[in-house]
């Protein structure tokens, strides 16, 4: 089947195959359970790795609070200073504009991203399976659109190319210019501090002319397009996006402003490390005072504990399901039991998972926090209480 609606075209393809036997079935949960095995391992990795990450960079926060030290000004080098952690704030400046040339495009900024759109042909799949004569059908929709798309599409990869054929690489490609030398006041940021100005703001191409006569400017892109209006497979968009202004622009409004806090080196600012062995290198947009800063950090590590926290005891949970599926798969030929078997092993792999987590969490902490490990550990065994509990005691003879 065919239908043609404007630019998004659709067909459908059905495949069949005979229904898998006992063994196969066997087969292919063995291979699933190798799989849940090393899932369920490597939880256990994330989870204890975690917990000593975090107590690390907690205390590595507060020892640079407990160290660090506001400067008065930013726009001379005291040497008393050297080698210490230092808290500072002002406007990013930069020794020389940033340029594309190619779009007769300068903007005095840290970071210049030219990021480059093709007009192309992508391939969307739909797939439903049912069973219908001792086999298992499987139908697929496979329906296609053109969009605009920063990565090149294969088309080989496409159910049907002809048709959809897009072209194999961009005449024109996007790319990033940084800025050699940044500043603050009179202190030279160090790469690594660099790297943390990422708030990229799309940058308005209202006040620039058409670059060449094959390229046209359409709001904030440069279309190379006959009729940017009705593109074609093939034509390109570029839009321009800048990170951390640093100087004053007519259009753009005052320099950005930054806080940064990293050890004084001569006039340069890298890398603190502490006696925890974590790294402080942090840069915030605005201006902040210390505690402001410390808060954000501590905020920011908390979260990707808890982060990580879920995503190992999801691992554990995905692991421990794969490593009992065969359980599921003896009785599936039985939709009663097998439904049972179901809920049954969700409830085991959730509680085991649960108390698992909760205990190799405790481990992490044992080395920091004792009292708090032993807590943890006791919390561990509830999830394996409730479980028993809900089991009905036998019948007395």
């Amino acid at each position: 089947q065919f239908s043609d609606t404007g630019s998004r075209k659709e067909h459908v393809k059905v495949t069949s195959e005979s229904k898998p036997g006992f063994l196969e079935r066997l087969s292919e949960t063995s291979g699933g359970m190798l799989m849940g095995l090393v899932t369920f391992l490597l939880s256990f990795y994330v989870l204890f790795t975690n917990e000593g990450r975090a107590l690390r960079t907690a205390r590595s926060l507060d020892e640079g609070l407990s160290l660090v030290i506001p400067l008065d000004t930013i726009h001379s080098v005291s040497q008393q200073n050297e080698g210490r952690l230092v808290h500072l704030a002002g406007a990013l400046s930069t020794s020389k504009p940033l340029f594309d040339p190619s779009y007769g495009l300068s903007i005095q900024a840290v970071k210049l991203k030219r990021n480059v759109e093709m007009y192309q042909w992508v391939e969307y799949e739909d797939s439903t399976e049912y069973e219908e004569n001792g086999e298992i059908k499987k139908e697929t929709k496979y329906s296609y659109n053109t969009e605009w798309k920063s990565e090149v599409v294969n088309s080989r990869n496409f159910d049907r190319e002809i048709g959809h054929k897009n072209p194999s690489a961009m005449a024109v490609e996007s790319f990033t210019a940084v800025s050699p030398n940044v500043q603050v006041g009179s202190f030279v940021l160090s790469k690594g501090l660099v790297d943390k100005i990422d708030d990229f703001k799309q940058l308005s191409l209202s006040n620039l002319e058409d670059p060449h006569a094959d390229v046209t400017r359409g709001g904030d892109y440069f279309y190379h397009s006959e009729n940017p209006r009705r593109p074609e497979v093939g034509d390109l968009r570029v839009s321009f996006f800048y990170a951390g202004l640093s100087g004053d622009d007519p259009h753009l409004g005052s320099a950005d402003k930054v806080t940064v806090v990293a050890r004084q080196r001569g006039n340069q600012l890298v890398a603190y490390h502490t006696k925890s062995g974590e790294v402080l290198q942090i840069l915030y947009p605005g201006d902040l005072s210390v505690e402001e800063v410390f808060q954000k950090e501590h905020e920011s590590n908390t979260m990707k504990t808890w982060a990580l926290r879920a995503a190992g005891w999801l691992a554990m949970f995905v692991g421990i399901s794969l490593m009992t599926r065969i359980f599921y798969t003896l009785v599936d030929w039985f939709p009663v039991v097998r439904d049972l078997v179901n809920i049954g092993l969700k409830a085991f792999a959730f509680c085991v998972a649960s108390s698992l987590s909760l205990l190799t969490i405790s481990l992490g902490w044992l080395f920091y926090r004792p009292l708090w490990a032993l807590l943890i550990a006791l919390l561990s065994v509830v999830p394996i209480v409730v479980a028993k509990s809900r089991v009905p005691p036998k019948k007395q003879q």
